[in-house]
Parts: structure tokens; sequence; C-alpha cells
């Protein structure tokens, strides 16, 4: 050993290894990003199950922890080893859904595309920051591109519209109540929110809503909400006029009126034409601004491809089955440009990774100049687009703008309505497979979304006959409250099989899920009676790869899970 290698200090040994870690600043020689890529690219294939396998990543769907003994961990004094840790790293998957199996159906989680991941990926490793220009430079373009296509796409004003990379369909919520609060109450930005200003919602709404009430400090007791038509789940605009109506009376202001364009499990679209031109008729008492309509339509919005699309020549050869569905929500979807903004989640109906939502306003002059604050002594500005100055979060990444704008340039319209139209496809067989089951019925036959909602009942049961006596009457509520214990047992096995890895007739079991309250019944329509719902499983087939043989086999295991629980239910009386 010489003198000068004696010499160096343990911190600089340490930061030389560390320095040949990092990614190369250069192009050519050895990248560490790229041999640790190159290794992670096996690792990642072994995480995948071999063909027909469980619907997990890795070799156990088991939960490796206990909480919360798994937070009782020290640091190491010493350097680790970057092989080592991204072992681990990859271990920490295991069990993981694999949203790219056919046989997950579990929610509208579907798999990122490649032309998505990619482009998401790279803004981890440049990471450009789009809370202004200098930090972003041409990166910005994506944020700026992808809310003038979509602005285009809904048939606002391209050059004027606007739109922000957030952190969820809940960040779209908490912007639309922001922007209803600044716009109605002005004061509220220097002295709080010292009005009892409204938030208006159907009952069927998100319940972001909560979360964006009390955030922004306008209280969840200000959300008033809308009764739903008990066969379309849509708002009724009948009971919103008679609110709006009382509220001018009152001189109480409204700050947003949120309509939502495609629920979750019931895929209801608000009629927004019709709540637009009431918002117009009841406008503010005086002294207010003008009422925000937030849409939030962060499941819903891609069926906005087919507002345009050409149903009598029908290119892309739609079955009959399907055109009428797709005509009915590209339609519903075209009132959507009366909206002042619309939440939208590429991470869910999109196929793209997390997060990638985006809050876009249709006036981006009135909406940034509302929320604008002044510079900061060590931000310059350099480029004309600097959201920084009306932003929640300022520090934000590249990722979902960069996935999004991927995703919408590499699907064009026609990419995205085959995915879409090739889903319902796929419903409608197992709707049929549903109807030859007497002792199972689809509860949600009429919806338009890409959601298939069904029961199933004891062996024997006329499930057709039972099911519509447990919704219209009310004497058959005790027989709902009970098979409603049914279907969430059939549910809950179902998850313990598919986290078990268990397999049937040599097959494993798919990823499912179920709904606690996909509707109320037509006797509990103010919902008081929290029992008086209706129950139902979900197959929600996101994924690419669900074909109709995947749909007969996740039947076939609903109906052994229901033979198990009731076995095990007779033997435990």
């Amino acid at each position: 050993m010489t003198n000068a290698s004696r010499t160096i200090p343990k911190w600089a040994k340490y930061h030389q290894e560390m320095t040949g870690e990092f990614p190369s600043p250069f192009r050519g020689g050895d990248d560490p990003l790229a041999r640790e890529l190159t290794k992670l690219v096996t690792k990642m294939d072994r995480l995948r199950s071999e063909k027909n396998g469980p619907a997990y990543l890795g070799d156990s769907g088991a939960l490796d922890y206990t909480y919360p003994d798994v937070k009782n961990v020290t640091l190491s004094e010493e350097l680790g080893n970057i092989d080592t840790v991204l072992d681990d790293v990859v271990k920490m998957f295991n069990g993981a859904p694999n949203w790219g199996n056919p046989l997950t159906m579990c929610n509208v989680i579907p798999q990122g595309n490649t032309a998505a991941i990619i482009a998401s990926m790279l803004s981890q490793i440049f990471s450009p920051n789009i809370l202004e220009g200098e930090y972003a430079w041409n990166v910005h373009r994506a944020e700026l591109e992808s809310a003038g296509m979509l602005g285009n796409l809904i048939g606002w004003d391209p050059l004027n519209t606007g739109g922000i990379f957030t952190y969820g369909g809940g960040g779209c919520w908490l912007y639309g109540t922001k922007y209803g609060l600044t716009r109605v109450l002005p004061d509220s930005r220097a002295k709080g929110v010292r009005t009892d200003a409204k938030i208006i919602c159907s009952q069927q709404s998100h319940f972001a809503r909560n979360n964006s009430t009390d955030w922004t400090g306008v209280g969840t007791d200000n959300i008033v909400t809308v009764r739903t038509d008990v066969d379309t789940n849509q708002m009724d605009v009948a009971h919103l006029e008679e609110l709006l109506k009382e509220f001018q009376a009152k001189g109480i202001p409204v700050a947003t009126v949120v309509c939502t364009m495609g629920t979750t499990d019931a895929s209801a679209f608000d009629p927004i034409a019709k709540v637009r031109a009431l918002i117009d008729r009841y406008p503010n008492p005086k002294g207010y601004g003008k009422t925000v309509l937030y849409a939030d339509a962060v499941v819903g919005w891609s069926w906005i491809y087919f507002k345009d699309y050409d149903f009598d020549k029908n290119p892309l050869e739609f079955s009959d089955r399907v055109l009428p569905v797709l005509k009915s929500n590209g339609q519903a979807m075209k009132d959507i440009v009366h909206a002042d903004a619309v939440g939208i989640d590429f991470h869910k109906v999109g196929w793209t990774p997390y997060v990638s939502s985006i809050f876009l306003y249709k006036d981006a002059k009135e909406f940034e100049s509302l929320l604008r604050w002044g510079g900061d002594a060590y931000l310059q500005v350099r480029t004309p687009y600097n959201p920084m100055y009306y932003t929640l979060e300022v520090s934000r990444t590249s990722s979902g703008s960069l996935a999004a704008w991927a995703t919408l340039k590499y699907f064009g319209m026609d990419g995205m309505r085959s995915i879409l139209g090739g889903i319902l496809e796929n419903k409608y067989v197992v709707y049929d497979l549903i109807a030859k089951k007497s002792d199972m019925v689809c509860v949600n036959p009429d919806d338009s979304g890409l959601i298939t909602l069904f029961r199933v009942y004891p062996e024997g049961v006329d499930a057709k006959k039972q099911f519509e006596r447990e919704l219209n009457e009310p004497d058959g509520r005790a027989d709902l409250v009970r098979n409603n214990q049914l279907v969430k047992a059939v549910g809950d096995k179902l998850f313990e099989w598919f986290r078990a890895g268990k397999t049937i007739d040599g097959k494993y079991t798919p990823y499912m899920s179920f709904s606690t309250g996909f509707r109320n019944t037509t006797y509990n329509q103010d919902g008081s009676d929290a029992d008086a719902v209706i129950y139902a499983l979900k197959i929600f087939p996101m994924n690419v790869f669900v074909n109709p043989e995947i749909m007969e086999w996740a039947l076939h295991c609903v109906h052994a899970a229901r033979n198990e629980v009731e076995r095990t239910m007779k033997a435990a009386h």
C-alpha cells in the first residue's frame, strides 16, 4: 500500500465507491444504471409466474411482515452493497398483484403500457422538475401538449386549456374544490374560508369529497348530496334545482358543483349539460363569484374517444351488441364540454403507471391568475410556462405527464377505442355466462361501463326472482342482509384462495373483489338504512390479456367458493 493510499480519508473512499454506482453523466463507457437495469430484467422476469400461473408476483402471496414490528429497524453504519439492496427491493414485490396476469380482475387498475412505462422511467433518471421552466425545459411539452390534446378532444380551445398533473383523482377533486372556493370567495385566499359555501355532488360521488372539503377548510358539513335516480344512478336534476333555488333564496353561495362522469361501480354519468343550465339559471347571490362546474371523470373520461366515432360505417367492426353502448357513452361524455374543469386518471382507464392524473381546466387565464402567487428570490423565470406560481405541490415530477403524453401519442384514437371496445365485448360474454346460471344474477345489466357486478345465491335459489324481491320489496330486507353476507363471504374466500395460491382442478383462482354498497334498494333511496344496500361480486377485466375462457373460469371458482362457504356455515351450526 502506498503512502498516498494510506492518507486518503475514509469518507473519500466511500465517495469514490458510491460515485461508481451513480448513473454516468456522459455517453459511452460502463454505465452503472444500464448494468443494473440489465440485471433487473432477469430478476423482474423471475417475479412473473409461468403461463397460467397465479395472479401475484413471486413465489408466495403471503404478507411477509407484521405490523407495527416491521418499523423496528435501524440504519447500518457501513455502506451497503447495491446488488444486495436491489435484490431486497425485488423481494418486496413478492406477493404483489400482477396487473398483467389475466386472472387479475379486481378493480379499475390496469397494467401500464410499454411506451408510458419507459417515458415515466426517463423522468426518474434525469429528474426534470415541472414546477417551472428552467428545471423542466422541453419536458414541459408533455404537460402542455397533453392539456392541448385533451382540450381538443373535449371541444375546448386548446390554446386556452390548462392542465396540472397531480397526485391522483383525489388531487383533482381538491383542485376542483379550491378553484370554486377561490372564484366564489376571492377573499378566502388571504382571510381563510369564513363563509359556509356549499360543495354539491351526487350520492354516488367519490369519497374524495370528504378529503377535499376537509383539507381546504370548507368542512365536510358543507357537502350537499343530490339524490340519484334509482335505475340510472344519475344525479336527480329536479332535486338539484330545489337545492340551488333554496341556497339562492337564503343568500348561500355554492362554490363547486361536481358531476361524476362514470362512477367506479355503476358507471353512472351525471347529466352535465342540464346541470350547467341550472347553475346558469340560479347564479350565486350578489357579492359572490360564479359557481365552478367540475367533472369528476377519472374513471369515465376515455369514453370521449367515441363522441365522433362513425357508428354507421363502424370502421373498427365492433359487434352490434356493443355499438349502442359505445355510442351512448360517447354522447354522455360529449357534454363534458360544459365543465369548467375535468379530472382525468390515465392510470385508470388509460393504461399508464401511477401516478398520472391531470386536473384539466377550460380557462387557463382565469384559473392561473386566480390562484397565482408572487415570485421567489431563488427561482427565476426562464421560459413562458412556470406553474410553480399557482400549483399546490410546487415541485412536481414529470413522470405522470410523460406517461400520459406517451399514451396519447402511441394509442391515438383507434388504439384507445379498440381496447375499450374489446373489454366491452368481453363483458357481454360474462353477462351471457351469468344468465345461464340459475343461482347467479347480474345486478348491473343496463350499465354501460367495463365492470360486471353480480350476486351468487345458495344452490337451488332462483337468483333473478330472489334479487328482484330483495331490491324492490321491503319484506325482502332480511333475505337481502343474509345474502349480502353470503356474497361478502364468497368474496373473502376468493381473496383467501388467491393469496394462498390455491388451485382448483389444477388451475389457479382469480383475483376478484366485491362491493358492499353498489346501490341502494328502491325502499332505501335516501340511504338512511345502511344495511338495505346491494352487495355484489366484481369482475373488472381491465387486463388486455383477458379472454372468454378466463371469464368462464372465474365463475366456476365463484361456485366453488360459494360451496365452501356454505359447508363452513353449516358446520358452524
